[in-house]
């Protein structure tokens, strides 16, 4: 088994919003705003190379949205999920599955592509199985009105009618399963019901694609928590049950969302689960 990171662009989000009820003062401290108190933000996603297959997950926005809608994210750095795949040698018509951990626009968004004359959409993978679970899609395809705006059925709706579309298995009480793909996978639903953290096993190590479960370093004290997820109560107590166990087992968290940290391990203190190292992925993948 090979890993490699694909980061698929940066963007900026408003600070407040990303720490929900923390004052500023305290989140500045990690992530540092702008004047216009936005924070930078990754979509750093990770590529799985396994016999044969090549999975994805997550794959960022995309670049099919409107020019007016990038501006409220404010792009920003060289990135892209192309160039990232280029760099290792890889296309994305190899991809053989693409595993979203959620259906929110900055985790999915790339999936779909407009076609060549932009009359309608395509696959962005033409090879590849795209993989949810049924219960997650159910809730992104009749969305509340709190999450309408990240569901964008332009991203989620092509996979459906392609064909391509595959759903995993959802355990009794959400705890670790073997998935087909051949990581476990924990189930959070604190941020949006059934969003898939999976662990991977690799070279004696398990390392947990974090998603929006531990968006940043900066998320790491229990109340710390994003003013989008939409049951907060329950995210502090997946971050505690999570944390707490990757504390124990030395599981390693890969960040999605941390512009600067790529990979950490974290301890027990008297203060609650603390940050222990900060690592680079061409420390733990090479």
């Amino acid at each position: 088994m090979n890993l490699y990171p694909i980061n698929a662009g940066n963007l900026k989000l408003d600070g407040g919003a990303m720490f929900g009820v923390v004052p500023k003062l305290l989140w500045q401290r990690t992530n540092p705003a702008d004047a216009n108190n936005m924070i930078d933000i990754a979509t750093r996603c990770l590529l799985i190379e396994d016999g044969n297959r090549l999975i994805l997950i997550d794959n960022g926005m995309g670049n099919k949205q409107s020019e007016k809608f990038f501006g409220y994210y404010h792009p920003w750095g060289d990135f892209s999920l192309d160039t990232s795949l280029k760099t290792y040698g890889f296309h994305r018509d190899d991809i053989t599955d693409v595993f979203m951990t959620h259906l929110h626009f900055d985790h999915c968004g790339g999936s779909i592509q407009w076609n060549k004359d932009k009359t309608g959409y395509e696959p962005a993978f033409k090879n590849a199985h795209f993989w949810s679970n049924k219960d997650h899609w159910l809730w992104a395809t009749q969305p509340n009105r709190r999450e309408r705006a990240s569901f964008l059925k332009e991203n989620i709706l092509p996979m459906e009618e392609s064909g391509q579309l595959k759903f995993t298995a959802i355990p009794k009480d959400d705890t670790l399963i073997n998935s087909e793909l051949g990581f476990d996978i924990f189930f959070a639903n604190g941020h949006t019901d059934k969003q898939m953290i999976p662990l991977i096993h690799y070279k004696g190590k398990t390392i947990a694609f974090m998603a929006d479960l531990l968006p940043t370093v900066g998320h790491l004290p229990l109340p710390f928590v994003m003013g989008y997820d939409t049951r907060p109560l329950l995210t502090l107590d997946e971050k505690e049950t999570f944390l707490n166990r990757a504390a124990e087992h030395n599981i390693y968290l890969f960040l999605e969302h941390d512009a600067h940290n790529e990979i950490i391990t974290v301890q027990k203190t008297e203060k609650g689960v603390r940050l222990k190292n900060t690592y680079t992925t061409q420390d733990i993948f090479n």
